[in-house]
């Protein structure tokens, strides 16, 4: 169906609201690998709400999706990168899928790289930091759940940005390596534990932890924000997400 040139001038001189005005800049994505980053990619780039869209990769590619680009993180110390403009940055923490060739091509940041990276973004002018954390089952206590749970953190809200927002998306147990019979046997009985693991601590779907991040870019205050399993589970159930995210980050 052809687009009535009428409708096409009349939308764009439809005055902009503030709200989608203050929206407008550059969005930088480190990660945007696997399920979860390609779906972060997908709905926040796709929103139109920034300006310009940009994903940092590890070789030189083709910027095969409209509206996105990529900058490429040479093969040195982040600290030495050369600096580019954003805003707003998000990174997730991701493996890439290996039957993906695209994927292979894009910069996959480790847990350690989280200070360094929020460094160097920090002084590329980024104002706003989402983090998705990828969360172990009973690993942390229920007090670092909901707050800074380590070093690395720590330095990245010591950045100075204006808001930080930490996502800890509960995950699929890992399959791990055993060198002998023994090992593998204990693994089997520990995994039974697995059942006792409450709902809320389940891992959701990549496109409702990508839906919980960009209301939580639209509407949270400056500040530390630290969204706990549970609250991710929460946001997920059905209409629950806005109601969840507005108690999360207050008023």
């Amino acid at each position: 169906m052809s687009l009535d040139p009428l409708q096409a001038l009349q939308a764009a001189n439809r005055r902009v609201s503030p709200a989608t005005a203050a929206s407008v800049g550059t969005l930088l994505v480190a990660g945007a690998t696997g399920a979860l980053g390609q779906e972060l990619l997908r709905r926040l780039a796709g929103s139109h709400r920034f300006a310009h869209a940009r994903v940092l990769s590890r070789e030189p590619m083709h910027d095969g999706v409209r509206g996105v680009e990529t900058f490429l993180g040479p093969d040195l110390p982040i600290a030495q990168w050369p600096l580019t403009s954003a805003d707003t940055a998000v990174v997730a923490f991701d493996p890439p899928r290996l039957y993906h060739g695209r994927e292979r091509a894009l910069w996959v940041p480790k847990p350690s790289d989280l200070p360094e990276l929020s460094r160097w973004l920090r002084a590329c002018g980024v104002r706003t930091l989402a983090i998705v954390q990828p969360h172990d089952q009973g690993r942390l206590p229920e007090a670092l759940k909901r707050g800074i749970a380590s070093l690395d953190e720590q330095a990245v809200v010591a950045c100075g940005f204006e808001r930080v927002i930490l996502v800890r998306s509960a995950r699929k147990p890992q399959n791990a390596g055993f060198a002998n019979p023994a090992e593998r046997l204990a693994a089997w009985m520990l995994s039974t534990l697995r059942l006792m693991v409450p709902a809320s601590e389940q891992p959701v779907r990549a496109s409702k932890v990508a839906e919980l991040v960009d209301v939580a870019l639209r509407i949270a205050p400056p500040g530390v924000h630290v969204a706990a399993p549970e609250t991710v589970w929460q946001a997920a159930q059905p209409q629950q997400m806005q109601d969840v995210v507005r108690r999360w980050l207050g008023p």
